[in-house]
């Protein structure tokens, strides 16, 4: 319906700002309530205001065209309907004006949020910047604190060091002064008796001189009369015996034979001596066998009689280890069984780990299981001998070499002498020791097994880790493992003695298994001796109570006792490695000291030289 007023839609309203004329500043055309004066308006903005009558009149004749048409109220309700989708769209649009309003107060909420965020990380990261700045400054005092009572310590001890000295050089001063007053009595003393001698023997020359000549011609009396009884009874024997033939020969026969018999029976004395050693004696170094001598079945019959009667067990009877190691080991057990049997070259083994672990046990395991005898050695044994070291070793070997069964050779702590021949902690008798070792074992054997045991293998000389055929570690046992033990140990210390009922020990009543369970989760980082010990402190413990009963809570205090101990073990370990890399560093830096005082002494001692050229 606009076209009926005479405009075809919404016009922009228009701008007539320009119109108006600016304000005057003040002055004199001025009026006195205030307004500005206005200036007239030019022909072309009266025909802007200017009002146009024509649109007025279509309108007029539209609505008399309108009221005479048969629509009129169809156009009517028309334009009511489209005022209305108008004032429908108008508001339509203030709520998307309206929603945008709220969109952009949440999307400024969101930003406040955001920068709020932000400063609140900030604020954080400052904070953290300030601790660890406070942090820095802290130890940076705590380390000058150090330094300085370190420079405090060095003054002192360099104090110390400066008073012991002045006191060493007082000390030495006044010995040397007594000595030199001593030496000057000394000499004093020696010039006087000299003197007085002197005196003497001058008064006395004549009967000093008189006693001599009389000594020398009784002792050239007795001298030519001792010759020439000599002679006359030697000359007398030797021309007697000259002349008879018979003699002669008598006594060069009796002296030959006589010489023959010694020499010939001290030999024969020596081989007979080292052959009942080899048989039936046991050389010194062994600690422990299962061979017996007829000596040793003599002194002890029963255990000889044992030792008949012990059958063949299985090679891990008693000994718990994890289940990877105890594969390992069975296999070692049986290839060493059938090598045996088949009479074919045996291996050497080297078991390495911390102690306790079970090393000593199995090689005792591994030879009866076998059929062998067994040997142990202590690598500790070997050094004291010093020069007697390398007949001691082919004495073991030579022993070992005369075994039916065979014989398996174990050394523990073998790193004692094996260590590497180019240390120089080693001697010559111990490096002598060593290549005899190496000498006996270069070439695999049927007739004994060599198996080592050493807590630290890295020392071992390379020529021994060449004769290594297969190296198994032993470590310590895990949580399985412990409890596994705890209940071994807890049964053969406890329950049997209990249940024998000839000793004064019982046991109460208590949850055993979920206490074997709680041990082996306290004892962690403890080896099988330790375990091992731990079952023979609960027997002592219930054979020091009153009643001889073994409770739960006497269990878990000997056990708290047994974890103290081990841990007070362990830090005086780490303290004592810890002295040793230091004492090694002290060694090496001082080494480096001297080579630099060696280097420089040359320079030194060449600079009189070339001043004086």
């Amino acid at each position: 319906m606009s076209w009926l007023f005479g405009y075809r839609g919404a016009q922009p309203p228009q701008d007539f700002s320009h119109l108006v004329p600016p304000p005057a500043s003040g002055g004199a055309g001025d009026s006195g309530d205030g307004s500005s004066p206005r200036t007239p308006l030019t022909a072309s903005q009266m025909e802007a205001y200017r009002f146009d009558s024509r649109a007025l009149e279509r309108a007029a004749n539209a609505a008399k065209e309108l009221e005479r048409s048969p629509h009129a109220r169809d156009a009517l309700e028309l334009s009511k309907l489209q005022e209305a989708t108008r004032q429908a769209e108008v508001q339509t649009e203030m709520k998307k004006y309206e929603a945008g309003i709220e969109q952009l107060k949440g999307e400024q909420k969101r930003i406040e949020a955001e920068e709020r965020r932000k400063t609140m990380q900030e604020e954080t990261r400052q904070h953290q910047m300030r601790a660890q700045y406070q942090d820095q400054l802290a130890r940076k005092r705590y380390d000058d604190q150090l330094s300085q009572q370190q420079r405090m310590n060095e003054e002192n001890l360099r104090r110390q060091e400066e008073s012991v000295a002045k006191q060493e050089a007082m000390r030495k001063a006044t010995i040397e002064h007594e000595m030199d007053l001593r030496h000057k009595n000394e000499m004093r003393k020696l010039d006087a008796e000299l003197r007085a001698k002197a005196k003497i023997d001058r008064e006395n020359q004549d009967l000093n001189l008189e006693q001599i000549r009389l000594k020398a011609s009784e002792n050239r009396v007795t001298v030519l009369e001792s010759i020439k009884t000599a002679g006359s009874v030697l000359g007398s024997g030797v021309s007697a015996l000259l002349q008879d033939w018979d003699k002669i020969l008598a006594a060069a026969g009796g002296l030959s034979l006589v010489a023959f018999g010694v020499y010939s029976a001290k030999g024969s004395t020596g081989v007979a001596a080292r052959y009942i050693e080899a048989r039936l004696g046991k050389p010194a170094l062994v600690r422990e066998t299962s061979r017996f001598s007829i000596l040793d079945s003599v002194r002890h019959p029963v255990q000889a009689v044992k030792k008949l009667a012990t059958k063949q067990t299985d090679a891990l009877s008693g000994v718990v280890l994890a289940p990877k190691l105890e594969e390992r080991l069975r296999d070692i057990a049986i290839a060493t069984k059938n090598t045996k049997h088949n009479r074919g070259m045996y291996r050497n083994i080297l078991m390495h780990g911390p102690p306790g672990t079970g090393k000593t046990m199995f090689a005792k395991k591994l030879a009866e299981h076998s059929g062998m005898d067994y040997a142990i050695l202590t690598g500790g044994d070997v050094a004291p001998l010093g020069r007697d070291g390398v007949t001691a070793i082919h004495k073991v070997f030579d022993w070992a070499s005369t075994s039916r069964r065979g014989l398996l050779l174990f050394i523990d702590e073998a790193d004692a002498f094996l260590r590497k021949r180019s240390s120089e902690h080693i001697s010559e008798d111990l490096r002598a020791t060593l290549n005899a070792f190496l000498y006996r074992t270069g070439e695999q054997s049927n007739k004994f097994m060599l198996v080592l045991a050493s807590n630290t293998p890295e020392q071992f000389d390379w020529a021994v880790n060449d004769r290594l055929d297969e190296m198994v570690e032993f470590q310590l046992p895990g949580r399985e493992e412990r409890e596994r033990l705890v209940r071994l140990y807890f049964e053969k210390f406890v329950l049997q003695p209990a249940a024998e009922g000839k000793r004064r020990l019982k046991v109460a009543q208590f949850d055993y298994g979920a206490l074997c369970s709680k041990l082996a989760e306290i004892t962690e980082g403890m080896s099988g001796r330790e375990l091992a010990k731990l079952g023979v402190a609960w027997q002592a413990a219930a054979y020091a109570s009153e009643d001889g009963v073994l409770t739960e809570q006497m269990v878990m205090d000997r056990c708290m006792d047994a974890v103290r101990q081990h841990k007070q073990k362990v830090r005086w370990q780490s303290e004592q490695e810890r002295q040793e890399s230091k004492s090694i560093y002290a060694g090496e830096s001082e080494t480096h000291n001297v080579t630099e005082k060696q280097r420089d002494v040359p320079a030194i001692e060449a600079a009189p030289t070339l001043a004086s050229a």
